[in-house]
Parts: C-alpha cells; sequence; structure tokens
C-alpha cells in the first residue's frame, strides 16, 4: 500500500526481455535503502525489488503488468517516480495507493498557469463512474485531485513541488501515463454490478 507522495527519482539504466517478461535495472538514492523481496512503487505500480548492487536495483514486469501500464514505454535515461510503502505509523499524506494500476491515459493539454500547471488527461469511458469531481486518482504514482470530470476527460492541477519532483515535468501532449482509479470507488462500483446482476 502507499500513499501517492513520491520519494526520489529512479533512473532506468537497463532492459532486457526475458521471455515474455522485462527486466529493468534502475539507479536511486533509494537503492542502499532497499531489501530484496521489497515492494516498491514505480510510475504508481508496484514491482518487487530482486537484486540490489550499490546504488543500483533490478525488478521485473510480467506481461499483464507491460499491458496495462507505460512500462514497455521504458528505455535507458527514463525517470522513473519512486514511493516505498507505507508504514503503519505513517501520516498519509496522499491517499490509499494500491499500486495496482487500472488502465493508462493520455496527456491532452498542459495549460502554464503562471505558478502552477493544469493538465488535462483523457481516459477510457469504462471507468468513467471512477473519477468524481474533487477525487483523488494516482497519475504515474502521484496522488492528485480531479477537476472538470467529464466522460473521457478529467484535468487536475500541480503545484510547483509536485511539477519539480515528480516526472510529470517531462510529460507534453500525447504522453501515456499510468491510472489508478480510487481504491472504495471500486469496491462501490463492483457491489453495484453485483446487486443488479441479483447476486
Amino acid at each position: 500500500m502507499f500513499t501517492g507522495i513520491i520519494e526520489a527519482f529512479g533512473t532506468v539504466r537497463e532492459v532486457a526481455q526475458r521471455g515474455q517478461n522485462k527486466t529493468f535495472w534502475l539507479q536511486s538514492a533509494l537503492a542502499a535503502e532497499l531489501k530484496v523481496d521489497q515492494s516498491l512503487s514505480h510510475n504508481g505500480v508496484c514491482l518487487t525489488v530482486e537484486e540490489v548492487r550499490g546504488d543500483h536495483y533490478r525488478v521485473t514486469a510480467v506481461p499483464e503488468t507491460l499491458e496495462k501500464t507505460n512500462l514497455h514505454e521504458w528505455g535507458p535515461g527514463a525517470l522513473v517516480n519512486l514511493e516505498r510503502s507505507l508504514l503503519p505509523s505513517s501520516r498519509l499524506d496522499g491517499h490509499f495507493v494500491q499500486g495496482h494500476v487500472d488502465s493508462t491515459g493520455i496527456c491532452e493539454v498542459i495549460d502554464d498557469r503562471g505558478g502552477s500547471w493544469e493538465m488535462r488527461f483523457w481516459f477510457p469511458k469504462a471507468f468513467a463512474p471512477l473519477v468524481i469531481e474533487k477525487g483523488s486518482i494516482a497519475l504515474n504514482g502521484v496522488s492528485l485531485t480531479v477537476f472538470n470530470v467529464r466522460k473521457k476527460h478529467f484535468t487536475v492541477a500541480v503545484i510547483p513541488y509536485t511539477y519539480t519532483h515528480t516526472n510529470l515535468h517531462l510529460l507534453h501532449e500525447g504522453s501515456l501515463v499510468n491510472l489508478e482509479f480510487d481504491l472504495l470507488g471500486k469496491y462501490l462500483q463492483r457491489r453495484a454490478v453485483l446487486k443488479n446482476e441479483g447476486r
């Protein structure tokens, strides 16, 4: 479980195809504090640390992850948002994020507001019930509040600190981003589906 508050960057150094999986070596200041079998959020995707060497560590993404996220786009030099898992004693500064990406979205508009940025994203219509005005979303692992919600679009406002300390500053029109919708909303949607099916 994560909060959507990014701790550090990781930089992809090596990518290797192993069967249908992809293995990534990343370099990060966090590496020295990581342990094998630890969960770590990468652009909102929960991956398991498999090996640590100095300031480098290795993770693997399976086909399901590669198909539903933007990890298939990663190459050497890619800058990745990192967050370690939530401690029971931690303050929840963002919102509950599982690290299980639901879908990808596409950045459509970036509007420099002279001190902040407003970004509009397209997302698959099937997830529309999970996006509510002033609700939470994890975008590349970053906890943000959505507004101007439409059936297939939403907007977020990004403050300077978040813009600088996450890879949101690298986005451009057409960028593919990872989306994880609010956990509570998913449970409520599932309950409504089962109720409608008479189960």
